[in-house]
């Protein structure tokens, strides 16, 4: 599989990922078509169930095969074939250790029943004992920090709960926006699971990479990558768009000698803390915690000042 790390490649998953004789993936971020009707380039988003199933356990069988021993699965998927994942993963002696709920805003719209606003996101593991869980790397401050000015309060944060509600979806206004694929994950959610779920110069997989989100929060994250994708007009558009990270990146350093790295990582925090740039600049107990969560997170035997944060909100919003 070396040939294709860092790369888009063309075709069925199933197929590609059959032709490889070892495992490969640290990590696996699958975000198949739901079997709802979404219009794809070339992809039939309406099967019969039974057919749709049987397809289900094929790809995850295939991604089970090159998956590392130590390595972690994540999987996307709507309500309807929610259940059928995880029996699925049973049968492939995968172990479940959460079942995520990814809620969010500006839910699916419906007439004769509540809107749908969630979406299903089960983590697994190929060894109860044995995975990478970098908690460090996602950890946020807790409300006994935030509200309270509790001194009982762990001062390297606490782990975020299984409900993850400060990831939006990425509507078609949103700057973020690929407006020529129709169903398009968050940034800030992929760099979650990769941050804790892989090391750097570890290798992601995704098997349905269709916007190609995934490799760019790889990239922005200093891991390798393998996407696979069935249309070709989707590869050559995600493939450009990680051209143009690429370049973006190279240069990691501006005039402050505030990486571009950092500068993501606290954009990350402060998505996943939901506190805004402009409320965390404006208060000076925030800053404090702001910068003890952030030297956590980055681990990289940096301490940072309150002017630090204070420097990077300014240059983020």
């Amino acid at each position: 599989m070396q040939k294709y790390l860092d790369k888009i490649i063309s075709g069925d998953c199933i197929e590609v990922l059959d032709k490889t004789s070892e495992p490969f993936a640290d990590l696996i971020f699958a975000d198949p078509p739901f079997n709802i009707g979404y219009k794809y380039d070339k992809y039939n988003d309406k099967q019969k169930s039974e057919n749709y199933i049987a397809w289900t356990k094929d790809w995850m069988s295939a991604c089970k095969n090159v998956l590392k021993p130590h390595g972690s699965f994540y999987i996307a998927i709507g309500d309807d074939y929610a259940a059928n994942v995880k029996i699925i993963a049973d049968e492939l002696g995968l172990v479940m250790r959460n079942w995520i709920i990814w809620h969010y805003t500006f839910g699916q719209q419906t007439k004769d029943k509540f809107a749908r606003s969630h979406t299903h996101i089960f983590y697994f593991a190929n060894d109860k004992n044995y995975f990478t869980y970098n908690d460090y790397a996602v950890r946020v401050p807790s409300d006994r920090q935030l509200l309270y000015n509790d001194k009982r309060a762990n001062p390297a944060g606490k782990m975020p709960d299984d409900v993850w509600n400060t990831y939006p979806r990425v509507c078609g206004t949103f700057k973020e926006r690929k407006g020529w694929h129709p169903c398009q994950m968050p940034e800030s959610l992929l760099k979650r699971i990769i941050s804790v779920s892989s090391n750097p110069g570890d290798c992601v997989l995704d098997p349905f990479s269709g916007s190609g989100t995934t490799a760019a929060a790889a990239i922005q994250l200093k891991r390798h990558y393998v996407g696979i994708e069935f249309s070709e007009q989707y590869v050559e558009n995600s493939s450009k768009r990680l051209d143009e990270l690429k370049k973006e990146f190279k240069a990691d350093l501006n005039q402050s000698n505030i990486s571009k790295h950092e500068i993501e990582e606290f954009k990350r925090l402060s998505i996943d803390t939901g506190k805004t740039l402009k409320e965390i600049g404006a208060d000076k107990n925030l800053l404090k915690i702001f910068a003890n969560q952030f030297a956590v997170r980055m681990k990289n035997n940096k301490i940072y000042s309150d002017e630090d944060i204070l420097m990077l909100s300014k240059m983020i919003e």
